[in-house]
């Protein structure tokens, strides 16, 4: 069981590493693509919007799939999804098919979340489960760091660039297919209840009701601050602030680096203090932070308040533990996978809103309106019960069993 744990850690941090580069890679090829397909800064802000609708519309299928026909199916079916569609920007030939095959790997992207969430909650033991978590979400700013430098490397051939990005996913796939295992919880909790098929009614229906709707809610104003700030933050450094362009490789490297040691940091810290306790920490940070970034003009300070700001970001890998830890097992990975990615899917509109909001406030200030989502999150997530202390109840059939057992 041990070993297993820790094929488990490092091939889900693979995967969602490789999730995370697709991802930070449009991010860092926006100023290139828009240049060389004509394209508006509207139109720019449809393309990150139509993959976070595609994360969106995961939270149904790749739900389904995970809980229905397993975890190592639905991990591997998502890689190849995205992998797949990344791969064929080589050849888009159009702003129309780029939107719909950004769309498409969006599916793919949203599922791998949802299924690592659920592997480590179902195999690491309460009382490291925030840390693991953590970590493996902290592929994110990992994954951000090597899409940084690879783009360094090969732009402005953004073609060529995603090709390498999609193919490699072939990496991660290998990896799942030869050394993971089924979920035992899932398979044990699927042996139980053979014939019944797990849905979305699950989770949205009965005393599971109340808790996807308001995990849904955080979700969906945390993700519209945090994709509204992320994604225009280099735009916003060069145009309004004035920094180099050939500084954003390095801006973004530092930013990513701040990420990961905040997801870590925290992670440890909600192992100790509680998930939700954990995430509003973090998101009181953002609300402290982010206006402050917005208002600066000092180059240097800009380029270190974005370590700071990514750190507090931490609320992005505390999710994965905490909204696994709100559904059971048999709907593990569509009730957190439904909160997180419709989350996702709401926030689509956020970096296309941005950008019309800076036609008339400007960037910074459409950082300091996305620190008022963070703020409603703040008071959402005050409505959810605690997870990952001591008041909290088993989460997985072996720690039920191992509760249930009396101690001499």
């Amino acid at each position: 069981m041990r070993r297993t744990r820790w094929i488990v850690l490092g091939g889900c941090f693979l995967a969602y590493l490789f999730d995370a580069l697709e991802i930070v890679l449009l991010s860092l090829t926006l100023p290139v693509i828009r240049q060389d397909m004509g394209l508006t800064v509207e139109q720019g802000g449809l393309l990150a919007t139509a993959t976070l609708l595609g994360i969106g519309v995961s939270s149904v299928l790749g739900g389904y799939v995970a809980d229905n026909f397993g975890r190592k199916k639905a991990l591997v079916g998502s890689l190849v999804t995205f992998g797949v569609f990344t791969a064929a920007l080589f050849a888009v030939p159009s702003f129309t098919v780029f939107l719909l095959l950004r769309f498409l790997a969006g599916i793919g992207l949203g599922t791998v979340w949802s299924v690592v969430s659920a592997y480590v909650v179902e195999t690491w033991p309460a009382r490291h489960r925030g840390r693991a978590a953590a970590f493996v979400i902290s592929a994110f700013p990992a994954g951000g760091i090597i899409a940084a430098v690879i783009s360094r490397m090969i732009l402005p051939d953004w073609r060529l660039l995603f090709l390498i990005a999609g193919a490699a996913v072939i990496v991660p796939v290998a990896i799942v297919l030869i050394w993971f295992r089924e979920s035992e919880d899932w398979a044990a909790d699927k042996a139980h209840s053979a014939t019944d098929s797990v849905s979305v009614r699950d989770v949205l229906s009965g005393p599971l009701r109340r808790t996807t709707l308001l995990g849904t809610l955080m979700a969906a104003l945390v993700l519209t601050g945090y994709w509204g700030a992320m994604t225009w933050l280099p735009t916003y450094l060069t145009t309004e602030r004035g920094l180099p362009s050939e500084s954003m490789t390095w801006f973004v490297t530092i930013l990513n680096v701040g990420i990961f040691l905040g997801y870590n940091g925290f992670g440890m810290l909600a192992d100790r203090i509680g998930r939700r306790r954990t995430i509003i920490l973090t998101l009181i940070g953002t609300i402290a932070t982010l206006p402050v970034y917005a208002l600066t003009t000092h180059h240097t300070a800009l380029l270190w308040l974005g370590p700071l700001f990514g750190a507090f970001t931490a609320f992005f890998a505390v999710f994965g533990s905490y909204l696994g830890e709100l559904f059971p097992t048999r709907a593990r990975t569509t009730g957190a996978g439904f909160c997180f990615n419709i989350g996702r899917g709401v926030s689509a509109f956020a970096p296309f809103a941005l950008a019309g909001l800076a036609g008339s406030i400007g960037f910074s200030g459409g950082l300091i309106v996305c620190a008022g989502f963070f703020a409603l999150g703040t008071v959402v997530a005050l409505l959810l019960p605690r997870t990952g202390d001591h008041t909290a109840e088993p989460t997985t059939r072996t720690e039920a069993m191992a509760t249930a057992v009396p101690k001499a």
